[in-house]
């Protein structure tokens, strides 16, 4: 009987010290998991700060309040998880649906033409995934923005949400029509390509506004529109590529 109570409690020794071994490991794992989390958020921080740097005052952006918008908004959120690694690279991201992010350079040339103060409110059209529209929303008292493609408009509306911007309004439709209930707008930018300036747009800027936009087919321009007098007075930025401005189907 002394025998099998020995040998018992050597088991239930045994058992503990292996559950022990299990404990500790789990809690390296855990330790290893959260140290590489912030490793990584170091990394994608370095990585950010180098996209302003090198990408955005490099080229020529100087307002700097774009600047710390810029630096403010992770970029790496708005992208796949696959794309993480390449969230502050140089050039545009796929999201889906025919659709991308725009290169960083781009998003910041465009935000500083609209020469915001911070008092504004501002229309967008092409959500996309948030990130112009995020950005937008570090600088503007209320950001309307209109997504055609559902699918991307209720993936941002639930992204911008969880990043806590409360001055986003996102609606999902067809970006031609506009926001009239909301207009008239200090500033509109679209982030998607119409074969010419939509006139409808137009109406909804406020007397003195900005409208940034890429114009054109095959061949797009960047443009600035200032409406002076009612009138609507052009200025060519830069050559660009973007996707095509849709109608909904049937439109």
């Amino acid at each position: 009987m002394r025998i099998t109570q020995d040998v018992m409690a050597m088991i239930v020794l045994k058992k503990m010290c292996m559950f022990l071994s299990l404990l500790s490991a789990i809690s390296s794992m855990i330790a290893c998991q959260a140290f590489c989390a912030a490793g990584k958020e170091r990394d994608l921080k370095e990585l950010r700060e180098e996209m302003v740097t090198r990408q955005i005052e490099g080229r020529g952006v100087t307002d700097k309040r774009v600047l710390k918008a810029m630096r403010a908004v992770e970029r790496h959120r708005f992208v796949g998880d696959h794309q993480v690694s390449a969230a502050y690279e140089d050039h545009p991201l796929p999201i889906g649906h025919g659709q991308t992010i725009s290169q960083p350079y781009i998003v910041a040339l465009m935000t500083e033409l609209c020469s915001l103060k911070g008092t504004e409110k501002v229309l967008e059209v092409g959500t996309g995934s948030g990130y112009q529209t995020a950005v937008l929303a570090e600088l503007a008292v209320d950001i309307y923005t209109i997504e055609i493609v559902e699918p991307l408009g209720t993936q941002a509306i639930a992204r911008l949400k969880d990043l806590g911007y409360k001055n986003v309004h996102v609606r999902i439709g067809d970006g031609y029509k506009g926001w009239p209930d909301a207009a008239p707008f200090d500033a509109i930018i679209i982030t998607a390509a119409p074969p010419s300036i939509p006139p409808v747009l137009f109406d909804q800027l406020k007397e003195g506004g900005v409208m940034v936009l890429p114009v054109g087919d095959y061949l797009q321009e960047l443009v600035k529109i200032e409406k002076i007098k009612g009138k609507m007075v052009r200025t060519h930025v830069t050559y660009v590529r973007f996707v095509p401005m849709v109608h909904e189907k049937g439109k």
